[in-house]
């Protein structure tokens, strides 16, 4: 048996409106929207938003992590479109910018 990653879901307050904005984000389609759960249709693994009723409590153990041609322009593009830049990273042969999306305030990302 082999497994492989099909999604990675995001516990939140309003997956209808995280979903709407990774999907704008990523250039993808939601492809099933139950209310409570909304899939983003990304390849190669979908992003699944599901409505929790708690706050989240303590540092995320999970972030998903995005790569780009051109990290600065595709930073610059998600700060345009309402994400907030956290912090930037270097080691010899790699950069990262972990931002924050504009809907759960809590949840961060990376682009490398």
């Amino acid at each position: 048996m082999t497994l492989s990653a099909a999604m990675i879901t995001v516990d939140c307050a309003e997956p209808q409106e995280l979903a709407r904005w990774w999907a704008a984000a990523l250039d993808a389609e939601i492809v099933q929207d139950f209310g409570e759960f909304v899939a983003v249709g990304a390849e190669p693994v979908t992003l699944g938003f599901q409505r929790v009723p708690e706050d989240r409590q303590g540092k995320n153990r999970v972030h998903v992590d995005f790569a780009s041609q051109s990290r600065p322009d595709e930073v610059d593009r998600l700060v345009g479109m309402g994400a907030t830049v956290v912090s930037e990273h270097s080691v010899p042969g790699l950069a990262w910018t972990v931002l924050r999306d504009p809907n759960t305030r809590d949840y961060q990302f990376c682009a490398a």
